[in-house]
């Protein structure tokens, strides 16, 4: 059930990490609401962040906020309730709260993160899509960012599939207007059809900021079990899920490609660096 309390909290502009500290020490956001100024700098936070956490602009107008998330089934869950996946538990920074819509229970299940080049050829397209309705069509649910390229067919094959699901994770909020990019409204839309997932650790509001896709991916790292790089240039954000996958100890794999082609020195120098080839679905379950 959603609380005002949570609602609060997590709209507070104070950093992620900040927000878990205090759930951490004190337990719960209506502890935090009810702290004095001289308990907050008796706790050791400075004085910009307690000035945010008693702002009273924070506190009002919760009950719409509330009846919002309620009419359109966002779920608000902070990392300490027990619907908190157990697989972002243990990550590095682990968003303190997570905005859901669809079927909770699939950020519970079997995992594999498809990503890659958001210019994707027409190639990297067809064997994204190929790929993730055949680990689809193995009950296993693929993990994406909702980009053009890669990420939109990521999701488009999971789609294909009447089997495994598929999870889109946000670098905006959740809501129907705050879609990024635009163009894949449609398939935001069909995700939640078909059973699928969105999430964010973003308020909703957020815009589509640089630096939110970078910090989403650690999300789609933590999720998956496998990670799979289909083309990648030699500076894509794809990497940055990489190095979070391994910082994770996930296994990551990627697509060998054409030496000529941008969208392969990513995922070659991967290999080369000791990343598992992938040349078919039976790949990941040996």
């Amino acid at each position: 059930m959603i609380n005002e309390y949570d609602i609060w909290f997590s709209n507070t502009n104070i950093s992620n990490s900040n927000k878990l500290d205090l759930l951490e020490y004190y337990k719960s956001s209506k502890t935090i609401w009810n702290l004095t100024k001289k308990e907050l700098i008796k706790y050791g936070l400075d004085e910009r962040n307690i000035n945010i956490i008693l702002d009273k602009k924070f506190r009002i107008n919760l009950d719409i906020y509330i009846k919002y998330l309620e009419n359109n089934k966002i779920k608000l869950i902070p990392f300490n309730s027990e619907e908190y996946p157990n697989s972002l538990k243990n990550i590095t920074n682990r968003p303190a709260f997570l905005y859901i819509r669809g079927r909770v229970e699939n950020l519970y299940d079997d995992c594999i993160a498809i990503v890659g080049a958001r210019q994707a050829s027409n190639y990297g397209e067809y064997v994204a899509r190929k790929l993730a309705k055949e680990i689809s069509d193995r009950n296993v649910n693929v993990v994406s960012g909702l980009a053009i390229g890669i990420d939109k067919y990521a999701h488009l094959g999971s789609l294909d599939s009447n089997i495994g699901k598929t999870i889109a994770v946000l670098g905006t909020g959740v809501s129907d207007n705050e879609v990024y990019p635009f163009q894949n409204k449609k398939v935001f839309e069909r995700i939640l059809e078909s059973g699928g997932t969105v999430v964010s650790e973003f308020k909703l509001g957020t815009k589509p900021e640089k630096y939110n896709f970078p910090l989403r991916n650690r999300i789609i790292s933590g999720l998956s079990k496998k990670i799979i790089v289909v083309e990648a240039r030699e500076n894509s954000g794809s990497l940055i899920t990489v190095d979070y996958a391994l910082e994770q100890g996930k296994d990551v794999f990627a697509v060998p490609g054409n030496i000529t082609s941008k969208n392969s020195v990513g995922t070659n120098k991967l290999i080369e660096e000791g990343a598992f080839i992938f040349s078919n679905v039976n790949d990941l379950f040996y």
